[in-house]
């Protein structure tokens, strides 16, 4: 599973002979030193960024309110939306992108950067709303009863009782959303516009005519970030359980 990772990382140090960064030709760390070297690319990353960041907060706010309507009320269509979420995740993604493209063209909306946010919102919030939903699902009542008991208010119980119990699963539902939405293809080349080029369609088009090793440099760049990521919230959780077990 971690082989083609060290293949990225690898060949982000190869100098290719030709166009293609295929074969191993000798070290260098040029690509590093200007990863901006490639027309277009970083161009192609910060946007991919902005719409990830702007998707993530979009689906995560969506998505929290929703699991958490889910999971504590009960409303006559709730087992149907229950059943809906899943379908998101359950249909091809090409049948998706094709009915999303379908929408904004019968809408009269020009494709290209609002198209995109919307598009991945909408099929980011289902796995927000999964991962918060479990978690709300798992909290103990008792606890925000006993803070009620006490006197707290409703606006007190939540942001100091509910919103720190539920964290962990909003922020895993964050992390999934922001790596659906910056490494996606499908969705976006079918939602983009001719001045929309995000990370996953510049790669795509450089696969034809040339992969130059910064595109490796961003991938590797990126890599670290998700294990970094993953390592601080292993040592925030183990603090937590410190301070719980104090």
């Amino acid at each position: 599973m971690l082989a083609p990772n060290v293949v990225v990382v690898a060949f982000s140090f190869n100098k290719p002979k030709g166009r293609y960064n295929y074969e191993w030709s000798s070290f260098s760390t040029d690509a590093w030193t200007d990863p901006c070297g490639v027309a277009g690319m970083c161009d192609s990353v910060t946007l991919s960024l902005k719409i990830a960041v702007l998707a993530t907060l979009g689906a995560t706010v969506l998505g929290t309110l929703a699991a958490f309507a889910l999971a504590r009320y009960r409303f006559r269509a709730r087992g149907p939306v229950n059943s809906l979420i899943f379908l998101p995740m359950a249909m091809p993604e090409i049948v998706m992108a094709a009915s999303i493209g379908m929408l904004f063209l019968g809408m009269g909306m020009d494709a290209g950067f609002t198209t995109i946010l919307i598009a991945h919102i909408t099929f980011c919030v289902s796995f927000v709303i999964t991962a918060v939903k479990a978690r709300v699902l798992g909290m103990d009542a008792n606890v925000e009863e006993a803070a009620r008991d006490l006197y707290a208010s409703p606006v007190q119980v939540f942001l100091r009782v509910t919103l720190p119990l539920a964290a962990p699963g909003i922020a895993a539902g964050a992390m999934l959303a922001f790596a659906l939405s910056f490494d996606d293809f499908i969705i976006t080349n079918f939602n983009a516009g001719p001045d929309t080029v995000t990370f996953p369609m510049f790669v795509w088009g450089a696969s034809q005519r040339g992969t130059p090793p910064q595109i490796n440099v961003i991938g590797s760049a990126m890599l670290i970030v998700s294990v970094l990521a993953v390592l601080a919230a292993q040592l925030v959780g183990r603090r937590g359980r410190g301070r719980t077990k104090a």
